[in-house]
């Protein structure tokens, strides 16, 4: 999915500076952005006063949605590099595209993994024959130095593991929890997995203590460690966490992201993941003379334009609140 806003702010991520090294109870307050078309997205991280979760470094949260009369998602081709796309859909579905060839519709609870590596493009929409409601995600995973210059490639994993206990689903998306393993390449060390509570569930979730964390709320009441937490919201719990305790006053879905602090320092413009500013004004003049990111074929429509650079010089930072 792309940044659609056409004045990004350059976002300083990484670095072990600013971490918290112990559990903390950190409610993070989205912000509202239009994505084309019909979607509008709650978006939660890079936040004003946490830009990085482990590696997760972009938190879109959507719907539900009632596009029965509506286009829905159309977000035209884009580029991207530097990272992986994640897409996970409660509801509805999105058609993706991209600049390897690659065509597949995502549905619910199935894995949409895009390496981007060093440059790729794509596309996503709602199909024209749709559902009536779009809910999901759309996330970002930073890449490592040693492996962001890596071909780009897409994986679609319609089946995913489960852990499940009384009350509790947990759908593992990307990583390791509690014995098993998603099928989803990762670079650094890190978790994603989508919880559903039933009313009255009362459970405790094993995790990393050498991890911070957050959730995600996508619907329903819960309570996280004691904080109530309303759709669209996300609690970031810092580390040296062994279980989050869980309480679900209704039906509730919830995400729980988390990894190692990311020790890299960089520098995130746009739809771009990079280390300097001469690798961003690359990237832009790249996508602008056509070359290095790809073709997206089938899509109907023109991509889209690379916003201005900002005024100010891009520097890589730490972790800066």
């Amino acid at each position: 999915m792309s940044n659609l806003d056409r004045e990004p702010v350059p976002a300083v991520c990484g670095g072990r500076g600013f971490v918290v090294a112990e559990p903390v109870r950190e409610l993070l307050s989205p912000r509202t952005v239009q994505l084309g078309g019909s979607t509008e997205v709650r978006r939660l991280l890079p936040n004003l006063g946490r830009r990085m979760v482990g590696a997760w470094c972009f938190v879109d949260h959507y719907g539900p949605d009632d596009i029965a009369d509506e286009p829905g998602m159309q977000v035209p081709p884009h580029p991207h590099m530097g990272l992986q796309t994640v897409s996970w859909l409660h509801q509805g579905e999105v058609l993706h595209r991209d600049s390897t060839g690659s065509l597949e519709t995502i549905r619910p609870r199935e894995l949409g993994l895009m390496t981007s590596g060093r440059a790729i493009s794509h596309s996503e929409e709602s199909p024209r024959s749709h559902a009536r409601f779009l809910h999901g995600a759309q996330l970002w995973v930073a890449l490592p130095d040693s492996h962001r210059h890596t071909d780009p490639h897409f994986e679609h994993h319609a089946e995913l593991p489960h852990v499940t206990a009384p009350g509790v689903d947990a759908t593992l998306i990307l990583g390791d929890l509690d014995g098993a393993a998603s099928p989803g390449t990762t670079y650094t060390p890190l978790v994603g997995a989508d919880l559903t509570l039933t009313a009255g569930a009362d459970v405790r979730l094993p995790l990393e203590p050498d991890f911070e964390y957050a959730v995600l709320s996508m619907s329903g009441e819960a309570h996280v460690d004691g904080v109530p937490l309303l759709p669209g919201s996300m609690l970031y719990l810092g580390c040296g966490r062994r279980e989050l305790p869980l309480r679900a006053e209704s039906d509730a879905g919830l995400m729980l992201l988390g990894g190692e602090p990311f020790e890299e320092e960089l520098v995130m413009f746009w739809n771009w993941i990079g280390r300097s500013q001469a690798e961003i004004e690359q990237a832009r003049a790249d996508w602008t003379t056509g070359t290095r990111f790809g073709e997206v074929k089938g899509y109907d429509g023109a991509p889209l334009p690379a916003p201005e650079l900002p005024p100010v010089p891009l520097k890589p930072r730490g972790r800066v609140r």
